[in-house]
């Protein structure tokens, strides 16, 4: 279990506030570990590290932390290890420099890791499944690369990143939701088909466009004064850009609806609404049940 965040907010702001604001919200989702990255000037800026969002993150690091695009992760551990090296979000240099927050585990992930080894020459540092889905997803950008290029220069299609998200669906085995961004492009986040955890996203409308936020319970959007647009459907996937437009797809074939009964029972905060349902409520009806 762990809680993830991702902001595009209007251009010329800082999100870092924000993120960390959201985070502290969903503390109850981990303990662990926190981490927040943004994006500036089509640089990544990162911090990360064990402990509370109140103990990773001072004034000197939010100060550094500059851009009006960000994604943030507070981590409880059920794969991989507790080191500071397995603290997310993590990013890749290639394609296109490519970061990732994921909330859930991936049940083949021996065999994803060692294709990515064995077939396409990526190292990965950790024993993290986080860092082997981003890998995964890397590996399928890359293979969509040649096809999106422009004058010999990179370009990202975004119906071509919704091909690269299906592929990925189609080769993970899991529960999974993720938020993430590509370089100079946007924000990203994804659902596993399933929909075993949890994925929501909401709006705020500005002088000039809208800004927006995607996180694991609705409470963190509220909390920070958007409303509430939609959860992300199993096997959905949404693609913000860099200035605000937003972009969605069904990214896997509709499969037998399954969300994880902890989330509901114990992992949500109980003033959050998951899937349509009042944890609250779901927490009273149970109680009556009994």
């Amino acid at each position: 279990m762990c809680g993830i965040i991702g902001i595009v907010g209007r251009l010329g702001s800082h999100v870092n506030q924000a993120l960390y604001d959201g985070l502290t919200v969903l503390q109850h989702r981990g303990q662990d570990a926190a981490g927040i990255m943004t994006e500036w000037n089509e640089k990544f800026n990162l911090r990360k590290g064990n402990g509370l969002v109140s103990d990773v993150f001072y004034k000197r690091h939010m100060q550094k932390l500059l851009g009006h695009i960000g994604i943030g992760h507070v981590r409880y551990p059920t794969a991989g290890s507790s080191s500071t090296a397995e603290a997310q979000p993590f990013y890749v240099n290639s394609p296109y420099g490519l970061a990732l927050a994921h909330n859930g585990n991936l049940t083949n992930n021996n065999e994803i890791a060692n294709k990515l080894v064995t077939e396409h020459r990526r190292h990965v540092n950790t024993t993290s499944d986080s860092e082997v889905l981003l890998n995964h997803l890397a590996v399928q950008l890359d293979i969509l690369s040649d096809q999106m290029s422009i004058g010999g220069e990179p370009f990202l299609n975004v119906d071509s990143f919704f091909d690269a998200i299906k592929n990925v669906n189609e080769t993970v085995r899991g529960g999974y939701a993720c938020v993430g961004m590509v370089n100079g492009y946007g924000l990203f986040a994804f659902r596993d088909p399933h929909g075993i955890r949890p994925l929501i996203y909401g709006k705020r409308e500005y002088e000039g466009g809208t800004e927006w936020v995607v996180a694991s319970e609705s409470v963190a959007i509220t909390a920070l004064g958007f409303e509430i647009v939609a959860d992300v459907q199993p096997g959905e996937a949404i693609f913000i850009s860099t200035s605000g437009h937003l972009f969605t797809k069904q990214c896997a074939e509709k499969k037998k609806f399954t969300p994880c009964v902890f989330e509901h029972v114990y992992f949500a905060r109980p003033d959050s609404t998951i899937d349509g349902i009042s944890v609250y409520q779901a927490r009273l009806n149970q109680g009556k049940r009994l």
